[in-house]
């Protein structure tokens, strides 16, 4: 995505800062103290809401996240057929078990619908689509899991650039049978291929060919798919998993709230001196940016893991001086980058390398965006090294991409006159991010 350059076919009816050319954001004059419920699970919301279109009957989902990403899906699977009603943040999903309606999809920027839906698609026994996605979305590869359908069979034809979208398919019944795949760009490929898993004719077993940027997005796919009644079988390292012909089952499920969405809550209270409880995340959650909190107890903050919330009270300086691979919870690689100038020694992050393929180049962005603000860091192929120092005021680029957004507003509760342009992309993950920030005391001023 260029610098300033904004798609906004991608933002949903569900963007409540449509129409906002920037915010800034600055210091309030109350001490950060308070308490916070986050919205639901991205990771979670799309793929219940494809398996539970593919199951014969009704589903219904409770606390799904209400954001772009979500709407996009909601909008393809209706255009399939599936009929979907939704109030506030519940849905109930009226499976047709893969009988899908041949139409043209558009999916936005949505990352988990542009690797979930291919294959529950070319799996059916008819139909043939074309799927257009975002600007930002048609630079991010699909090869890896478009080669991997290819090579069971599948119908797929890149209508632009070979390996990315837009995609035309075409359904038909596909063998299954032992089928490579990479996971080192993004476990998603792999959650794409294992959902459509079940409606192989004969049994799918998937071997990975290197290594998995992140096991625990893949843990939370087998999980939610034995929920929904498939029969899956893998090793504890996950380099080879079986899944057996069978058909989703309706059920009825509450999603868990977003937990990379309140790392950068416990971001806000640990920048800030200050206490944020969020009220409806655990540390025994399975998503992997819980274990964010390890790293804020290593820079100083006091963590409390209670029973139905997890409290974050921020010390009076953030410790540094320490190396961390952040590869198993990478999307919270720009939140520690956003801390961490504020922290007593550098901090060095490592094993990243595949968030240059995300929404933008997050090393090279964050690492500008740094620099910007008059902060040293040493960019490096697979992560960063930032180090301490006082940012300064500026106008930064979100380019498009809401973890960038999100993080660099963290650095404006501490520093006046940061100013993010298109802060509408928050509505891919938390639409309500600025006003919950401005609900602690932050000052959050819109431009339009």
């Amino acid at each position: 995505m260029k610098k300033g350059h904004v798609d906004q076919r991608a933002r949903s009816p569900w963007t409540p800062l449509k129409g906002v050319h920037s915010v800034t954001v600055a210091p309030g004059e109350r001490v950060i103290d308070g308490e916070v419920t986050i919205p639901g699970s991205k990771s979670l919301t799309n793929r219940a809401f494809i398996m539970s279109a593919l199951a014969e009957g009704t589903s219904t989902l409770k606390g799904f996240l209400r954001s772009d990403d979500a709407y996009w899906c909601i909008d393809a699977l209706r255009k399939l057929g599936v009929a979907i009603d939704v109030h506030e943040d519940e849905a109930r999903v009226h499976g047709t078990g893969q009988n899908w309606k041949s139409d043209s999809l558009y999916i936005g920027a949505a990352g988990t619908v542009a690797r979930f839906l291919p294959g529950s698609l070319v799996t059916a026994a008819q139909g043939e689509w074309t799927i257009e996605a975002s600007e930002s979305m048609t630079k991010r590869p699909v090869a890896p899991l478009i080669d991997a359908l290819r090579a069971l069979g599948g119908e797929i034809t890149h209508l632009e650039k070979e390996g990315h979208y837009p995609l035309k398919i075409k359904g038909k019944p596909l063998q299954g049978g032992t089928v490579d795949l990479s996971g080192k760009i993004s476990s998603q490929y792999i959650s794409g291929l294992l959902i459509a898993g079940p409606y192989f004719q004969t049994p799918l077993q998937i071997t990975i060919t290197d290594h998995i940027v992140q096991h625990a997005y893949v843990r939370l796919t087998l999980d939610l798919m034995e929920a929904f009644g498939a029969t899956v079988s893998y090793d504890d390292a996950l380099q080879t998993m079986n899944v057996s012909p069978s058909v989703y089952k309706p059920q009825a499920l509450t999603l868990e709230a977003d937990a990379s969405t309140a790392c950068y809550f416990f971001g806000l209270a640990a920048l800030n001196e200050g206490r944020v409880r969020v009220t409806n995340v655990t540390a025994e959650t399975k998503q992997p940016d819980i274990g964010f909190l390890t790293i804020l107890e290593k820079m100083g903050c006091t963590v409390i893991r209670g029973e139905s919330y997890v409290e974050v009270q921020g010390p009076k300086q953030l410790k540094g001086g320490f190396d961390v691979s952040m590869r198993e919870m990478s999307d919270q690689t720009l939140t520690l980058a956003a801390l961490a100038p504020f922290a007593d020694g550098p901090i060095t992050i490592s094993e990243v390398e595949h968030i240059r393929y995300h929404e933008s180049n997050r090393i090279k962005v964050i690492a500008d965006s740094l620099t910007k603000l008059g902060i040293q860091v040493e960019e490096y192929n697979d992560g960063l090294k930032v180090f301490p120092g006082t940012p300064k005021a500026a106008k930064l680029d979100t380019y498009d991409d809401h973890r960038v957004a999100m993080s660099l507003a963290l650095i404006g509760t501490k520093v006046a006159g940061i100013e993010l342009t298109d802060p509408g992309c928050v509505s891919k993950t938390c639409p309500s991010f600025f006003e919950l920030l401005a609900s602690f005391g932050v000052e959050v001023e819109e431009k339009v």
